[in-house]
């Protein structure tokens, strides 16, 4: 028998080409990960967190650590609304004014020595006007001195898991030149923050100590009533500057805070935060070379996360997962119980997001012991959890109904069923 070359030649190229074909049409496709995104910004560093998760939704040298001027302050702030909230001091408490609180430079200039005003003047002062006498003000009434204040506050920079390089030497965020004489004696160094310990500050006020949106999103106000002038808020994007023919070029809709900063070493800097539609955002410029560019590169890292995000809520509260509906129960009068929610799970999602990639997983408790009957309404048996975009969100499931504890007889006879169908399995499968 003879084979014909040039046929079989023409037979092994076309078998080659199409497995080549098929191979290529069947591979996988590897989606290229997303670019970082260029919002071309004129500042140093900035960073964008969503208020409520804490999701990081953008960064630009946000782990560089800069001199934050005023925005130090929001440190005094937390501490400040801490202290209140603990009971150790009340809000109408009578802060004095030392000497050092008087002669501090930069904003404020408004007390004298040895005058006194409530802890919530003082506040107001601070929040507002970012006063430095205010703020010196505070930090000795709380610390005893300004340096034990600091020494709070880098504690409290701990606890919250700031950077390595994040330091306080005082309330106010100024440089130890400018303190002079005041300068601390024990504390080492500058006051630092990178943008992302800014905002992690920021999302510790919102999340404990909301109540400071009330002095923030205040526009201006009188610091006593007989004065002639009112304190101006340095903050110029404030929604509540729509109608103000100075600032309403500035005024960005739902932002009601957070704190500005100044000073020659750390240029302008800016953490704004903002709502919309049911979301919060935190950003943070630092190093922008003009004031009014500090507001206008916020706005580009805002608009960036309300254009481009949206809080989408995958579960409700008490709702039933197709994957696990029951729970196995031991000892009980009945071997399941139904399980729901606890509570919602809503995370931050591209706009746009199909359902598909929201990825839903719910197992029972790896423990066991707590799957034992009796069993209460409302008692943990599992949890739920969304995966979306590498991020994972978690809520418990729990059971829906009492299940009480089987008696002996019933449990006896349960046993004896199990262990017929066991040696019906095993039979079958031999």
């Amino acid at each position: 028998m003879f084979f014909n070359v040039k046929r079989v030649c023409a037979v092994v190229a076309v078998t080659l080409f199409l497995n080549f074909s098929l191979a290529l049409v069947q591979a996988p496709t590897v989606k290229a990960a997303d670019a970082p995104v260029d919002l071309k910004l004129e500042a140093t560093s900035a960073f964008l967190m969503e208020a409520s998760t804490g999701q990081i939704l953008y960064e630009m040298n946000a782990d560089k650590a800069l001199p934050p001027a005023s925005m130090a302050k929001m440190m005094t702030e937390y501490l400040v609304m801490e202290a209140v909230k603990s009971g150790k001091f009340k809000w109408t408490d009578m802060v004095t004014t030392s000497k050092y609180a008087a002669d501090v430079i930069g904003s404020g200039d408004l007390l004298a020595e040895g005058e006194q005003e409530t802890m919530d003047d003082m506040f107001a002062a601070l929040s507002i006007y970012s006063a430095n006498d205010a703020a010196v003000a505070l930090a000795e009434f709380i610390g005893g001195t300004e340096e034990n204040f600091a020494k709070m506050m880098n504690q409290k920079a701990k606890d919250f898991g700031l950077s390595d390089q994040a330091h306080f030497i005082n309330a106010t965020g100024l440089s130890r030149a400018d303190l002079g004489k005041y300068a601390p004696k024990e504390l080492q160094g500058e006051t630092m923050l990178t943008a992302k310990d800014a905002a992690i500050i920021a999302y510790n006020i919102l999340k404990d100590h909301k109540e400071i949106l009330k002095y923030t999103s205040t526009p201006s106000k009188k610091f006593r009533e007989k004065d002639k002038t009112p304190m101006i808020n340095w903050n110029w994007m404030l929604a509540g500057n729509k109608d103000n023919v100075n600032f309403k070029r500035y005024a960005y809709e739902g932002l009601d805070g957070l704190k500005t900063g100044h000073t020659d070493e750390a240029g302008y800097c800016f953490t704004a935060t903002a709502e919309r539609n049911g979301m919060r955002l935190i950003s943070v410029v630092m190093g922008t070379k003009t004031e009014p560019k500090r507001f206008d590169e916020s706005r580009k890292v805002l608009d960036y996360g309300f254009n481009n995000f949206e809080m989408k809520q995958v579960l409700t509260a008490k709702t039933e997962i197709d994957s696990l509906k029951t729970v196995n129960i031991k000892k009980g009068v009945g071997t399941e119980v139904p399980v729901v929610t606890q509570t919602g799970i809503t995370v931050v999602a591209k706009k746009g997001a199909k359902p598909e990639e929201f990825l839903i997983t719910a197992a029972p408790l790896e423990d066991s012991s707590k799957l034992v009957a009796p069993i209460t309404k409302g008692q943990v048996l599992g949890t739920v959890k969304v995966t979306y975009g590498g991020k994972e969100q978690i809520t418990n499931l729990i059971a829906t109904d009492d299940m009480e504890k089987g008696s002996w007889i019933r449990l006896f006879f349960r046993a004896i069923k199990n262990f017929f169908v066991d040696m019906l399995h095993g039979s079958k499968k031999s």
